[in-house]
């Protein structure tokens, strides 16, 4: 039986180093990556003005022209895969080391470069925008981003950060 025959029946997904080739961390103390900062949950649960962490990015590959940012919540089946909204952040030239500014939540004003590529799927659980902030009630569900380095349709590379439990 092959390796990636054993992991996979194993409930287990490889990856390729090549599919994480790129460094991305959040860049505010308060966003640490374990327990996601008071205030930065849904309204629904007293957020104040909730907006996503921001971003740096570093060893993009060659022609990344826009970065796609999918938000999710692992412990939420509908929630999941982009759940809490798809952004895109439009590069205006080449670049390997970006930095990607906080967006609001609960809006679909969302500031140039930036483009709602997929609502979040909860309007009626929390106010309707292009992103939802951490939403659980406190339950610990674990939140993450995935960030996809694109050039045009095409996905050049993808890693994923952790936000933290709520």
């Amino acid at each position: 039986m092959k390796l990636t025959s054993l992991v996979v029946s194993l409930g287990v997904t490889l990856i390729s180093s090549s599919a994480l080739a790129f460094d991305a961390k959040l860049t505010e103390s308060a966003w640490d990556g374990k327990k996601v900062p008071a205030a930065e949950q849904c309204q629904k649960f007293g957020g104040i003005s909730p907006a996503s962490p921001q971003l740096s990015l570093s060893g993009l590959p060659a022609g990344t022209d826009t970065i796609v940012m999918e938000y999710s919540d692992r412990d939420s089946k509908g929630m999941n895969n982009g759940g809490h909204g798809q952004i895109s952040y439009a590069l205006a030239s080449e670049a390997t080391d970006v930095q990607i500014p906080a967006v609001l939540g609960h809006t679909f004003d969302l500031p140039a470069p930036f483009t709602m590529i997929a609502a979040h799927r909860g309007p009626g659980w929390d106010k309707a925008g292009a992103y939802m902030p951490p939403c659980s009630g406190g339950k610990k569900h674990a939140y993450y981003v995935t960030i996809k380095a694109s050039k045009g349709s095409e996905v050049l590379e993808t890693t994923v950060v952790e936000l933290g439990k709520y």
